[in-house]
Order: structure tokens, then C-alpha cells, then sequence
């Protein structure tokens, strides 16, 4: 799913929805209007055709009534009756020019053509005769002839000799038409469409171009297997939507005329059409965005500033401010966030309160429970110091003991006074951490609870370093002694490691203790945290933490289990900078 700011998502929601709605009702027009555009580009066609095949009729009754009349007159019945081809060729000149027709036949009674007029060049004799004969055996008053590119229609009528009740018959007489351009750029001018007249497969003639007349040739079988309904056909690149008649019905080969509309000029509008829809569309996608825009401003602006207390909520910020304006939802929303907001700063405020008063109860608790065994054990060494008569070997004794509770004591204390800074001042001096180990190794080895412990020591390259020396001390006196504390009086053993890393110097302390138990493993160096210990006041590895990272290392807890603990250190041992030295 889109991840966004919720204006953005208005918009492009919008942008998205209003442009398929463009598209859509651009393609839902378009579709419909290339529907009317088509029906009314038919019914004109139909209406060229009904037009053309008026004026062809009427042409027709014109040229039959010319051909009756003519075969009536006397003095072609005369002509005729001289039966003498010459003769009859020089006067049909005169009736044919009488009659006014492209074509003019004179025939005998036998079928012989006599007498050839025409005003086309290149219809032959031989084809008026085999034409001629054709259409006398089929016995048709009414012929289309087609012969070197030339289309007529022809009328026959017979001429006897009297009346034509009596069948005395001197021969046959044909007058025709042509149809050529004239006729066809006629049709065409009054169609307002193409024209193309066939005899059969042949295009005779029409108004296209040679490139569009080609196409159309080659697309002959199609339109006679399609029929006379209208039709699609590409022309040229240009497409037409087409429709024929049929001039001599059963006619063979069939005599058609096709009439055909340009679809593309027809629909060019349609591509102004377009544009403007697209336009309107695109306006509308601007204007509709700014206007989202402006409107989800209203309702993002008060949700980005909810958006913003969140996040200061989140970082510990109470105070961020926060105004409810008005009384929708959002603004109940920011109302019901800054109240749970006070309500969460009070309850914190009450928790931390409480925090203290427990840290304070544990830390008091603490110090009463871990002091109150030195002082009792003062107590008594005074007390026999006091009323007993102890020789002077008793007195060292006593004296020693007295004194390790004081020093216990004053271990405690000092614990406690490192935590409660926020940063101990250090006092770097340049020296050997491997001789501050060794030292600290002596102190732990040295009590007697721990002298049959094995502690071993191993360095690899220098320890060198700057570095407070008592307070690092401190850290490996706690972490020895705890793994003393950890392991086995008998069979414990601990060994230290040191080693030089880029990084610093690498130190780790490992015992054969039982492990660290799950249940302070996390909190191992929060304050009060102890386990196991008769004596442990908890602070121990929380002042060691605290005193590495003064010295600006890292102390962990490497690994644990039945087999041991290892803890490491990393110490940058690094020169003394001025907020390290000072006081």
C-alpha cells in the first residue's frame, strides 16, 4: 500500500479518479458519437443512392420513349429497307445526332450490326456486335454493354415494317448512355461521397484516386462476398464507410455502383472533440486538486500538529502545544490527546516520585543491613578490648579485626557515594594496568576465604596507558571478588587476561563458577542487584560500570553458564582530556 502523508493521498486519489473518469467518458463519447456519425454517414449514402437511382430511372423512361419514337419514323423504316449496310451507316448519322445518345446501333433483321455511332473512341464493331447478338438471344429490351473501358446502358427496340402488329421486322434499333466521369463526378458532387461504378470486378469508373481505386479493385472479392449493406473498407490510409446498388439486378457479370463516404474527414471533429474533453479533463484535474488541496489542509493541518505532540510526547515533551479549534472530530481527537497527555506527565510524576521513595527505602534498608554487622563486630572488639586484660599478641588481633570492619565499612560508603554522582571526577596518571591487576589480585588472594583459590594472570602486548589507578583498582577488586565469591573454595580457579586490540586494552575475568542465574542476568548492573551473597549490598558491578564508563570503555557480560562467567572490559586508555581531568 502507498505510504504517504494523507494530502498526498487526497490528491492522487483525486488525480487518479478524475483522469479515469476523463478517459472513460472521452472513450463513452467518442464511442458514441463514431455510432451517430456512422448512421447519419449511412442514411446520407442510402439517400445518394435512392437520389442517383431516381435520376437513373428517370433517364431510362427518357431514353426507351427516344428509342419507341425513333423506330417509328418513317424515314428510318426507309433507310432500313434498302438492306444496304453503307447506306444505312451514312444516315444513322443524322438519327443518332436526332436522338441525342452516346451510343447508336442499327441492326438487320438477321442480328448483323449495320450501322456503328458512338461518341466514345475505342468501342469497336466486333464488340457492339457480340454484345448485340447477346442480348437479342437473350432476348432483353434493356443491356449493359461494357467493352475497352466503356460502360453503356443500352435500350433495344425493333423497327418493322407497318405496324408492329403485323411482324414484318427490318431490323433492331439501340441507343444507350454512357456512364463515365461526367456522370460519375455528377453523383459525386450531389452525394457530397465518392462514386465507383463496376462491371463485375472491374471498377469502370470513379472519383477516387488512382492509389484509393487500386485498393478498392483489390478489395473486389470482399464487397461481393459482404453484399450491398454498408462496409468498412481502407482506401489510401483513409477510411470509408461504404455502400452499393446493384444497376442490373441478376445481371452477369452484375453491374454496381458503390458510393462511399470518407469516415475520417466525417469524424475529424471528432479529434477537436478530444481535445477539449481532454482539456476540460485536465482543468478539472487542477482545479479539482487545488481545491482538495485547500480543503484537506483544513482537516491535515490539525492532524499534522496531533501528528507532531505525538512525536514530542514520544521524546519525553510534555509541553508541546497543543490547540483544539472548533468541534469536529479532529478537534476532539487533539482535546482527548492533551488531556491523556497531562494525565500520563502526572502519573509519571507520581511514579518517579514513588521510584525515589523505594530507591530511597532499599538504599536505607541496604545501609542499616550491610553496616549493622561492622559495627556490632566494633562493638564487641571494643568491649574486650575494654574489660578484658588481652596481652599484646590479643590486642593485634583485635585491632586487625576492628580494623577490616572499618575498612568494609568505608568500601561501603564509597560504593555508595560513586553512585550518587553523575560523573566521578577522575585523576589520570600515566601508568601499567597490568600492575593495578596485580595488586588487586594480591588484596583479593590475600584474605583467607579465598587463599586456596587459583588466580592466574597473562598479558599480550602493552597496558599502558592514562588512566585513574585507585578507582580501576576499585573495578578489579569488585569483579575479582565476586568471581572469587562465584567459585569453589577448593577447586575455584580464576584467570585474567589482558590484551592489546585497536580498539584499547581488551580485559577479561574468568571463573568456574555456576553461572549467573536468569533472573539477574538483565539487571546485573542496576543498584541493589545481588544474589547468592550473605554480605552483598548490590552496588558493586553497578560502581564498576559506572567507573569504565568515566574512563570511557565498556564492561559485559561475555558469557555465562554451568561452566563459568566471563566478564570483559575494553579500555581506550587514552590521554586526559579536560572534561576527564577536572574536578
Amino acid at each position: 500500500m502507498f505510504k504517504g502523508k494523507l494530502r498526498t493521498k487526497f490528491l492522487l486519489s483525486l488525480v487518479i479518479v478524475s483522469a479515469s473518469l476523463t478517459w472513460a467518458t472521452l472513450l463513452v463519447v467518442r464511442h458514441r458519437v463514431r455510432l451517430q456519425v456512422r448512421d447519419e454517414i449511412f442514411e446520407g449514402l442510402r439517400s445518394s443512392v435512392v437520389t442517383f437511382q431516381s435520376l437513373q430511372r428517370q433517364r431510362e423512361r427518357m431514353l426507351d420513349r427516344s428509342a419507341a419514337l425513333l423506330a417509328n419514323l418513317p424515314s428510318l423504316k426507309a433507310v432500313m429497307t434498302t438492306e444496304h449496310a453503307a447506306t444505312i451507316q451514312d444516315a444513322s448519322t443524322d438519327f443518332w445526332r436526332l436522338v441525342g445518345s452516346d451510343l447508336f446501333v442499327l441492326a438487320d433483321r438477321s442480328g448483323k450490326l449495320v450501322a456503328l455511332d458512338t461518341a466514345t473512341a475505342g468501342f469497336s464493331r466486333s464488340e457492339a456486335q457480340g454484345f448485340l447478338r447477346r442480348s437479342l438471344g437473350d432476348g432483353e429490351t434493356r443491356d449493359w454493354w461494357f467493352g475497352s473501358g466503356h460502360l453503356f446502358e443500352v435500350f433495344l427496340q425493333p423497327i418493322y415494317f407497318g405496324s408492329p402488329a403485323e411482324h414484318t421486322l427490318l431490323g433492331v434499333l439501340a441507343v444507350g448512355y454512357e456512364i463515365d466521369d461526367r456522370v460519375a463526378e455528377d453523383l459525386s458532387r450531389v452525394a457530397s461521397s465518392q462514386a465507383a461504378f463496376r462491371y463485375g470486378k472491374t471498377i469502370v469508373v470513379s472519383t477516387l484516386s488512382a492509389t484509393q481505386q487500386a485498393d478498392l479493385e483489390r478489395e473486389a472479392e470482399r464487397f461481393l462476398a459482404a453484399g450491398l449493406g454498408p462496409q468498412d473498407v481502407q482506401l489510401g490510409g483513409e477510411k470509408f464507410l461504404s455502400t452499393s446498388v446493384e444497376l442490373a439486378p441478376g445481371g452477369t457479370p452484375a453491374v454496381s455502383l458503390s458510393v462511399l463516404k470518407s469516415y475520417d474527414q466525417a469524424t475529424a471533429f471528432l479529434e477537436s472533440l478530444n481535445r477539449w474533453i481532454l482539456g476540460v479533463g485536465l482543468a478539472a484535474v487542477v482545479a479539482g486538486s487545488a481545491l482538495v488541496f485547500l480543503i484537506s489542509t483544513t482537516f491535515t493541518r490539525p492532524l499534522a500538529n496531533l501528528v507532531r505532540g505525538v512525536h514530542a510526547l514520544e521524546s519525553g515533551d510534555f509541553a508541546y502545544p497543543l490547540e483544539a479549534r472548533g468541534n469536529d472530530e479532529v478537534s476532539e481527537l487533539t482535546a482527548a490527546f492533551d488531556r491523556m497527555r497531562r494525565t500520563i506527565e502526572q502519573t509519571q510524576r507520581e511514579l518517579l516520585h514513588a521510584e525515589r521513595l523505594a530507591t530511597i527505602g532499599r538504599m536505607a534498608s541496604t545501609i542499616s543491613h550491610d553496616l549493622r554487622h561492622p559495627l556490632t563486630a566494633i562493638l564487641a572488639y571494643a568491649e574486650f578490648l575494654s574489660e578484658g586484660s588481652p596481652d599484646a599478641q590479643q590486642r593485634k588481633d583485635l585491632y586487625e579485626e576492628i580494623r577490616l570492619a572499618v575498612n568494609r565499612m568505608t568500601e561501603q560508603i564509597s560504593s555508595l557515594l560513586g553512585f550518587s554522582k553523575d560523573r566521578e571526577a577522575l585523576r589520570p596518571v600515566y601508568g601499567s594496568v597490568g600492575e593495578v591487576l596485580e595488586r588487586a589480585i594480591q588484596s583479593v588472594h590475600a584474605r583467607p576465604e579465598f587463599r586456596r583459590i587459583a588466580i592466574t594472570f597473562s598479558q599480550e602486548g602493552g597496558g599502558e596507558g592514562w588512566f585513574d589507578s585507585g578507582k580501576l583498582e576499585r573495578v578489579f577488586h569488585n569483579l575479582l571478588l565476586n568471581a572469587c565469591e562465584a567459585a569453589s573454595p577448593d577447586s575455584g580457579k580464576i584467570e585474567v587476561q589482558a590484551r592489546r586490540t585497536p580498539q584499547g586494552l581488551e580485559i577479561r575475568v574468568t571463573d568456574n563458577g555456576p553461572g549467573i542465574p536468569p533472573s539477574v542476568r538483565e539487571s546485573l548492573f542496576q543498584p541493589f542487584v545481588s544474589y547468592g551473597k550473605e554480605n552483598g549490598t548490590g552496588l558493586g558491578l553497578t560502581a564498576v560500570e559506572k567507573i569504565v564508563q568515566d574512563h570511557g570503555g565498556q564492561v559485559s557480560v561475555e558469557r555465562t553458564g554451568p561452566e563459568g562467567t566471563v566478564f570483559k572490559l575494553i579500555l581506550p586508555l587514552t590521554a586526559p582530556s579536560d572534561e576527564v581531568a577536572k574536578v
